[in-house]
């Protein structure tokens, strides 16, 4: 059983909006030296979408600089645009990342041949590992396991997927899907307390935003897997699910997630990007009271 917890870190933001790049590494150090297995930059966790192309390609040399290959750092590259996209892949690829995860268009739903084409042609234009990103919520559409399964066929270098979705049934179709043919293919739940359901399934583990809060959770969820302990498997799902308690209240949560990090202790101003809110003073509260439950709040 091979498992993995990969951060999808946060970006760091000075008071003018600009990329406060030693913050950015303290985030980057925080989530190794908790054990993470790897790291996604630029994901939704990141505000991809609140960033310039310049503070993106900015983003990656500092990352790629400083991580230097302690973990997989793999790169949000999905734009608006399919040549903005590929553009930023080549330079995450060039810049030495180990992969992209890519994100389709979103606003408009899109039907799945156009969808299919977009990532064909994605996937002919690079040379580097791509994982696919579905999020319905945000984009408006589904990637279907038939989709994903067709895309694998025709391009190797396209080897994994994240699934952000409520309902499990969707992973576990995918999985049932994929796998049968391309036992190698990474299948990863967006959240957090998904963990071990995906895992059990026979999933790769999870790509999930509260590690960057308590990533020791996440490790030691992985250890005890590998360990098969049993104790130690149910004492991380009820840690998790205690963290993911953060994901019910504020729209969306990555300011409750910077918050958290903040009153965790980590040296970070919690500035998101406009036009996204800081918790109210209620928020900060419900923030607190969660880390005091497991034992992360630094008074």
């Amino acid at each position: 059983m091979k498992a993995r917890f990969i951060t999808p870190v946060v970006t760091a933001f000075d008071n003018n909006y600009n990329l406060d790049i030693e913050a950015n590494h303290r985030i980057w150090d925080f989530v190794i030296e908790g054990g993470i297995d790897g790291i996604i930059l630029m994901g939704s966790t990141g505000e991809f979408f609140a960033m310039t192309m310049e503070q993106k390609k900015e983003l990656i040399v500092e990352a790629v600089k400083h991580i230097d290959h302690r973990v997989p750092l793999i790169v949000g590259t999905g734009c608006m645009r399919q040549d903005d996209t590929i553009e930023l892949t080549k330079f995450a690829k060039d810049k030495g990342a180990d992969g992209v995860i890519i994100v389709p268009p979103y606003y408009f739903s899109l039907s799945v041949s156009s969808v299919e084409e977009y990532f064909d042609a994605i996937a002919d234009a690079v040379d580097t590992n791509i994982y696919i990103y579905n999020y319905p919520e945000r984009t408006g559409y589904d990637l279907t396991p038939e989709l994903m399964l067709r895309l694998r066929r025709k391009h190797d270098n396209i080897v994994g997927c994240k699934d952000t979705v409520v309902d499990f049934a969707h992973t576990r179709r995918l999985i049932d899907t994929i796998l049968p043919e391309f036992t190698d293919f990474e299948i990863y739940s967006g959240y957090d307390d998904n963990f071990a359901h995906n895992v059990l399934s026979g999933g790769s583990g999870v790509i999930g935003g509260l590690t960057n809060v308590a990533p020791e959770v996440g490790s030691g969820w992985v250890k005890a897997f590998h360990e098969n302990d049993i104790e130690k498997i149910s004492f991380y799902q009820k840690q998790m699910d205690i963290l993911a308690q953060l994901f019910e209240f504020g729209i969306p949560f990555v300011p409750l997630v910077k918050k958290a990090m903040v009153l965790r202790g980590i040296s970070m101003e919690d500035v998101v990007t406009p036009p996204l809110e800081k918790p109210s003073k209620d928020h900060i509260l419900r923030i607190k009271e969660i880390l005091r439950r497991v034992n992360i709040l630094s008074e």
